[in-house]
C-alpha cells in the first residue's frame, strides 16, 4: 500500500532450497504511519525548471531514516525553499514506487538497490548519509558467537533481495564462507519480517538478519544477541549503507530541486550526529518510528552521520564489486560504468558539512 499525505506552507539471481520469496526493503525497518509536511516555494533554475513542482519523497519509518525526519521536523526543506509531499511506501514497493513515478526521491539502504540499478532502474544516488544499521542475531543462549560460525547454518531473512540478506552475504563472503550458487555454505530462508523473531525462537533458523530499529529492539529485550553489526564490523563500519535516491528525470529536468533535497538531508544528518537524544525523542513523539527513545538514541550513536557525496560514490563502487564477486550481479557487468551511471554529483551540494 502507498499512501500520500501532504500539507505545504508557501510554502538475486541466486538459488536456494526451501520456500523463497523476494522483497525489497525501504530504509531500515518500516514503522507506523507518520505525519507528512511540506515546504515553501522558491524560483528554480535549470532545464524545464518549474517553481511549482512538488517533490514526492518516500519514507518507510526506519530509525536510521532520521535525517529525513529531521529535515521535515527542523524545517530544513523549508529553508531550502522546497515544495514537497511525503509518501508512505510499504517495504516491498520502494523500487516500484520510483519506477512508476509514484515517488521522486527516496532514502534507504544501498545494498537493496544495486540489482535494480543494474537492471535499468532510472535512479541516481546523490549522497551517502550514514554507516551501520544491519545486524545478524542469534538466541541469547546460542553457542554461536561470530558470523564465521554460521557455516552450515540456516539464516532467516526478510527477502533474498533485501539489504539485510545482501549485507549478511557480503559479511559471510568476507570471512571466506561460500554464498554463491556454485558454493553455498549457508541456507537463507525467507520469512515475513514480523515472523523472523518467532522463527529464531522456535529453532527454525539458527540466526536472522534484520535492520534497525527492529534488530536493536530484539537485542534490548534480552532474548537475542548480535553476532554481527554493520556499524561495528571492521569490513563495513566505514562504508555508507544508506543513501539518497532521485529519479533520473528529476535530476535532469529539476537539478536545483534535486540539490535542495540533498542539501536538506545533509543538514538533517548533521543534526542527528550532533543531537542523537533529541532526534530519537522527536522520532518517537512524532510517530516516525517505534521504540524507546533512550534505546534508539544509543543505536543512533553507533552510526556515523557525517553525510558525504564522495562517500556515496565509494560505497556504490564497493557494493557493486562485492555483489559481482558473490554472483548477485552479472560477471559481464562493467562495474565502473555502472558506478558512473548510478552516481551523480549535483551542482551546489558540498561534499560534506563540517
Amino acid at each position: 500500500m502507498i499512501s500520500i499525505k501532504k500539507t505545504y506552507r508557501r510554502v538475486f539471481p541466486f538459488l536456494l532450497t526451501g520456500a523463497l520469496l523476494v522483497s525489497v526493503l525501504t530504509g531500515c525497518s518500516a514503522a507506523a504511519n507518520a505525519p507528512a509536511q511540506g515546504g515553501g516555494s522558491a524560483a528554480q533554475t535549470g532545464t524545464n525548471q518549474n517553481s511549482d513542482y512538488v517533490l514526492k519523497i518516500a519514507y518507510g519509518g526506519g530509525l536510521c531514516e532520521a535525517p529525513l525526519h529531521m529535515a521535515i521536523e527542523k524545517g530544513y526543506f523549508d529553508q531550502e525553499g522546497l515544495k514537497y509531499e511525503t509518501v508512505k511506501v510499504d517495504s516491498a514497493q520502494s523500487v516500484d514506487a520510483l519506477s512508476t513515478k509514484k515517488v521522486d526521491a527516496s532514502f534507504g539502504l544501498l545494498a537493496k538497490m544495486i540489482q535494480p540499478l543494474e537492471n535499468g532502474l532510472e535512479t541516481k544516488i546523490t549522497l551517502g548519509v550514514h554507516t551501520g544499521c544491519v545486524k545478524v542475531l542469534v538466541p541469547t543462549g546460542s553457542n554461536i558467537t561470530s558470523i564465521e560460525q554460521l557455516k552450515g547454518k540456516k539464516i532467516g531473512v526478510p527477502g533474498l533481495a533485501s539489504s539485510p540478506a545482501v549485507v549478511a552475504q557480503r559479511a559471510l563472503a568476507n570471512k571466506g564462507i561460500g554464498v554463491t550458487a556454485q558454493k553455498m555454505e549457508v541456507e537463507f530462508i525467507v520469512y515475513a519480517q514480523n515472523d523472523l523473531a518467532l522463527a529464531l525462537a522456535n529453532g527454525a533458523v539458527d540466526a536472522i538478519a534484520l535492520s534497525d530499529p527492529t534488530a536493536a529492539i530484539l537485542v534490548n529485550e534480552g532474548k537475542t544477541k548480535a553476532i554481527f553489526d554493520s556499524a561495528m564490523d571492521d569490513y563495513l563500519k566505514n562504508e555508507f549503507c544508506c543513501v539518497t535516491f532521485l529519479r533520473n528525470e528529476i535530476v535532469k529536468n529539476y537539478p536545483d530541486i534535486a540539490a535542495k533535497y540533498t542539501r536538506a538531508i545533509q543538514k538533517g544528518a548533521k543534526f542527528v550526529q550532533e543531537n542523537p537524544e533529541e532526534t530519537a525523542r522527536i522520532q518517537v513523539e512524532k510517530k516516525w518510528t517505534p521504540g524507546d527513545p533512550k534505546v534508539n538514541a544509543e543505536v543512533l550513536k553507533t552510526y556515523n552521520y557525517i553525510a558525504s557525496v564522495s562517500g556515496a560514490e565509494a560505497a556504490i563502487k564497493r557494493n557493486i564489486e562485492d555483489l559481482q564477486r558473490i554472483g548477485l550481479i552479472k560477471k559481464e557487468t562493467d562495474a565502473a560504468a555502472l558506478t558512473k551511471n548510478t552516481f551523480v554529483k549535483l551542482e551546489g551540494v558540498p561534499d560534506s558539512l563540517k
